[in-house]
């Protein structure tokens, strides 16, 4: 194992931290309007007494279960609310194992989402390349369960975004900063959606 001088370690995380802060400029830029539309949508859902399930693997996964938490409990203790139906699908492991076996992996979250969705409930599906087999499904049964669809990807568009109501793009392309952008999003979201449902203000 090769011991860098701390200096080397001291540069390489300026670098780290310029290049998301740079990512989250580029967001500022290009997906204010994107991050507004999102909240407004599921904060609609909700009035409606409609909920928002989300799917993704690996750290999308994360970021899933990250989310619905913050719509479930809450964001911040400076407000004060009540709980929000958001549900994780990537958060079952009898469910998403014995599916697995079963159907195979690409059907795990569609046959959550043809379980538990409902016409009108949200479906956010988080893929950094856009392309995840079993995202792509859960968007097309969704669709025909007529949910409606918001999409966290990277620049690239792949081919889930195509099926999105509304799809966000991380100005990335390293998966890492995708997922920066990601969670930041999410959580400017969140916090839409409680000042939309909770303060009465909605533009």
């Amino acid at each position: 194992m090769t011991d860098w001088p701390e200096r080397a370690f001291l540069q390489h995380i300026s670098s780290a931290l310029k290049a998301s802060a740079a990512v989250k400029k580029e967001m500022e830029k290009q997906c204010l309007n994107t991050i507004a539309a999102c909240a407004m949508m599921i904060a609609g859902a909700m009035k409606q007494g409609k909920k928002v399930m989300f799917c993704g693997n690996g750290g999308s996964a994360a970021d899933s279960q990250h989310l619905a938490a913050e719509f479930i409990v809450r964001l911040s203790s400076a407000r004060d609310r009540q709980a929000l139906p958001a549900i994780a699908l990537t958060t079952d492991t009898s469910v998403l194992t014995a599916c697995a076996n079963d159907f195979g992996f690409d059907k795990i979250f569609a046959r959550q989402i043809e379980a538990l969705g409902n016409e009108g409930d949200v479906l956010v599906c988080i893929s950094t390349s856009g392309n995840s087999k079993n995202v792509l499904e859960a968007a097309e049964t969704a669709i025909a369960k007529s949910l409606k669809c918001i999409g966290f990807f990277g620049r690239n568009p792949g081919i889930i975004a195509p099926l999105m109501n509304i799809a966000l793009h991380i100005p990335a392309d390293d998966t890492r900063l995708i997922q920066e952008g990601h969670i930041t999003a999410g959580h400017i979201i969140v916090d839409l959606v409680e000042i939309i449902l909770f303060e009465g203000i909605s533009d």
